[in-house]
């Protein structure tokens, strides 16, 4: 495919998730609350909360640095760019030296990072603590996801995106127990990387009044939950990407083109709706038991690699 067209393909790809990643919350907030048999906010919600804080009057900390105040913008802009790179309406990766997996797993830590950083030095107690939770979750997931790559780029023999999706999509992939397991690993990994519950410690509304966002307002805030939201969907992108590439595009056409926004736009909603489904199933749980849950994960991650090197 054309570089030019792979290219405009990946914007516009970023776009649409930028402008969606709202829609798909507010469907998860729709999901509670029938859930809890409530009315609940209207799916669109969402906007008209980002729109209203981008009115608002900022206020910023004393003790707060340019960390505090590009956090936001660092954040939006790494996953911006990762949503320009995933494989997600085509089955190469818009941008071909860029699509590498072990860069979009540094385009997620570093968004964490700013804001990990950004809570302890607003001087705040809760966005201290906050904080620290957004460590312990980054701790505990990214090994997983490393090893799930690893694994995936060992099947593949590449760790480029594109490389990787045409493979599973050509049908010259072998669908072993490695790939499944990895499957589920990866799978399990996203879930908590989305803030679902019980793992939405980062964050922790009901009990330290949303963590590292406690100081921030106006324009700031609207643009860290738009980049949260927007992180969600782009989680979503890259599991479909890597294991269920089914459906985008191999040569570039508009009816392909809107095929494969179709499918995607169908198996996200699909995600969402299971992801609620478990959420919604389960309580809260306590700061330190976060970490025994998340051993299955990992042991998942771990029997996929034996099952590698056992060729099974």
């Amino acid at each position: 495919m054309n570089p030019f067209w792979l290219f405009i393909i990946g914007v516009a790809q970023a776009i649409l998730l930028l402008l969606l990643a709202p829609v798909y919350s507010g469907f998860t907030r729709v999901m509670r609350a029938k859930m809890h048999s409530r009315q609940g906010p209207p799916v669109m919600q969402n906007y008209r909360d980002i729109r209203k804080l981008m009115t608002r009057q900022e206020v910023v900390s004393e003790q707060a640095g340019w960390i505090f105040r590009v956090t936001p913008y660092v954040h939006l802009a790494c996953m911006f760019l990762a949503a320009m790179i995933i494989p997600l309406l085509t089955t190469a990766s818009p941008l071909e030296a860029a699509g590498d997996l072990i860069l979009i797993i540094y385009l997620f830590a570093l968004p964490r990072f700013f804001f990990a950083v950004a809570g302890l030095e607003s001087g705040s107690t809760l966005s201290g603590i906050g904080a620290r939770r957004e460590l312990l979750i980054s701790a505990l997931v990214e090994p997983i996801l490393l090893l799930v790559i690893f694994v995936m780029a060992l099947l593949t023999g590449t760790t480029n995106l594109g490389s990787i999706s045409t493979e599973v999509t050509s049908g010259g992939f072998r669908f072993s127990l490695a790939y499944l397991l990895g499957l589920t690993a990866f799978a399990f990994a996203a879930y908590i990387e989305m803030g679902k519950l019980p793992f939405d410690l980062g964050e922790a509304e009901q009990e330290v009044q949303e963590g590292p966002l406690a100081e921030y307002s106006g324009r700031s805030l609207a643009i860290l939950k738009w980049s949260i939201y927007l992180k969600q969907m782009v989680l979503v992108a890259l599991f479909l990407a890597l294991f269920i590439p089914f459906g985008a595009m191999t040569s570039f056409s508009l009816p392909g083109l809107l095929l494969a926004i179709l499918v995607f736009l169908l198996k996200a909603v699909l995600w969402y709706f299971v992801a609620s489904l478990l959420e919604n199933a389960m309580a809260r749980t306590r700061f330190m038991n976060a970490p025994a849950m998340v051993w299955i994960a990992l042991g998942m991650a771990v029997l996929s690699f034996i099952f590698y090197l056992a060729n099974v």
